[in-house]
């Protein structure tokens, strides 16, 4: 046994022994740097490390959660005892005792493969990339001005070990890489605004593989086209089609948020939102077509939302929020999967060691099919194809939503035309996913970092998708 692992053994010990029903330890250390530059200024260089030991306990049907980063023994049983008080003062409110749900809990060790190791990647590398691509963004636009470009580097390691009193004990490392290019474009009296992420796990190698000198510069200059020459939106009802970027933004919003147990039991109304799910509406309530199945997976390979085991030693799996229109499956940690007569689906993570395991989402994504893009076109007569969005908004229930297109053309005669200048989209949830025609097989992810808890957790995640054709509807154009 390690010294780590003989450290969360005796809290645990301790834990027991105080009368704890369930202890749970988790030794977490994130640590890397970052790197930020405006235009061609070098604004922040910044290296960071956030080590320490979190402690969750059961005691009298009722949670309590507490941290340190002095790792000394004295001062994780200090931590420990702390954590059983804030359970002991909360449980006599409880109107229901909480339970875990018993699980076959993972004993295990695993990590993410670095081709090159991702703190090979020095600084002065990571800031001649971010200069080297404005500085081709810049050279490639000729009539629209970039007057500022922010961008920013980011590299992580995250390494954990979490055990629990009921035998689980998972260790992992998990490097991931991020990067996000900021971009304003003006053009006369108009302007475009980019955010445009890359995230990943993975080592340095991920820099050649994502090459966002290029796609950024091509990316821009597309932009810059819609900007000059942009027109706008049909008045009639058309066909639209969505890229994979703007479907995954809505099943992150529309399917996985509100697929999240704690908020279907309204654990989150006053934090991060509520649900427009209800508990008995799960395996029952229809919110689309057979083409509407969302898939939340945190297990794919080099995925920035990855890992294998959950914070409370679960192992993760893919599950189907959405399964052909019909709500099939939420994300449960232990506690929830209980109160739904269920089990577990690994969904626990914590963003760092000062904060409590709580429901999040992974890889989100709408399901792929078979089609080619252009067959999936073929037959527009006259339609739009948004393929990234610039502003975004949705209610607290994850009902009725709003979305702004960046890069966006017209489709006629099955082909794609002319850019157009800002659609906007505004449809619920119901409508999206009931209106779906087709999707085509281009399955692609783009990074974020999803927010939700008090006090907020930021944990990294993917979302994608096809490219999906939906039924005509009303375009409105930004005023």
């Amino acid at each position: 046994m390690t010294q780590d692992e003989t450290l969360l053994m005796k809290a645990i010990d301790r834990g027991l022994d105080l009368g704890a029903e369930y202890v749970e330890a988790r030794l977490q250390d994130d640590y890397g740097y970052s790197v930020t530059i405006r235009n061609d200024k070098v604004i922040g260089i910044s290296r960071s490390r956030f080590k320490g030991v979190g402690i969750r306990v059961l005691v009298e049907g009722s949670l309590g959660f507490a941290s340190t980063n002095n790792l000394t023994l004295e001062k994780v049983l200090e931590v420990v005892e702390k954590a059983i008080t804030r359970a002991k003062a909360t449980s006599r409110f409880r109107r229901r005792r909480i339970e875990f749900s018993k699980e076959r809990l993972g004993k295990a060790k695993y990590s993410v493969v670095e081709k090159k190791p991702l703190l090979d990647l020095k600084v002065d590398e990571a800031v001649q990339l971010l200069l080297s691509i404005y500085k081709s963004s810049r050279g490639a636009l000729r009539e629209a001005k970039l007057p500022s470009m922010l961008n920013s580097l980011r590299v992580s390691i995250q390494e954990k070990l979490v055990v629990t009193s009921d035998g689980g004990a998972v260790e992992s490392r998990i490097p991931r890489l991020y990067v996000s290019i900021g971009s304003t474009l003006f053009y006369q009296d108009r302007v475009l605004q980019r955010f445009r992420e890359f995230g990943g796990s993975g080592g340095s190698e991920l820099i050649n593989e994502w090459k966002v000198d290029e796609v950024v510069m091509n990316e821009l200059m597309k932009l810059e086209n819609v900007l000059v020459k942009g027109t706008t939106p049909p008045g009639e009802k058309v066909d639209v089609v969505l890229g994979p970027e703007v479907v995954g933004l809505i099943v992150h919003e529309s399917a996985g948020h509100p697929m999240e147990a704690d908020r279907i039991l309204g654990r989150e109304a006053a934090q991060a939102g509520e649900s427009y799910v209800k508990p008995d509406m799960i395996g029952k309530f229809k919110v689309g077509n057979e083409h509407a199945t969302v898939i939340e997976d945190p297990t794919i390979p080099g995925s920035y939302g990855f890992y294998l085991y959950d914070d409370e030693c679960v192992r993760a799996r893919p599950r189907y929020l959405y399964k052909e229109g019909t709500l099939h499956e939420p994300l449960h940690n232990r506690h929830t999967a209980t109160l739904f007569g269920t089990n577990s689906n690994g969904a626990s993570r914590a963003m760092d060691y000062a904060s409590e395991p709580i429901i999040r989402m992974s890889n989100t994504y709408l399901a792929p099919g078979t089609l080619k893009f252009e067959e999936l076109i073929e037959d527009i007569h006259l339609g739009i194809y948004v393929k990234s969005y610039m502003e975004w908004n949705i209610d607290d229930a994850r009902w009725n939503q709003r979305y702004v297109g960046l890069e966006s053309y017209i489709i006629r005669n099955g082909e794609i035309a002319e850019p157009v200048l800002n659609p906007v989209l505004e449809f619920t949830t119901g409508w999206f996913y009931s209106n779906i025609v087709n999707v085509d097989r281009n399955l692609e992810f783009y990074p974020g970092t999803c927010g939700k808890g008090e006090p907020s957790q930021g944990v990294p995640v993917w979302f994608g998708g096809p490219n999906t054709r939906l039924n005509k509807i009303k375009v409105g154009v930004l005023k």
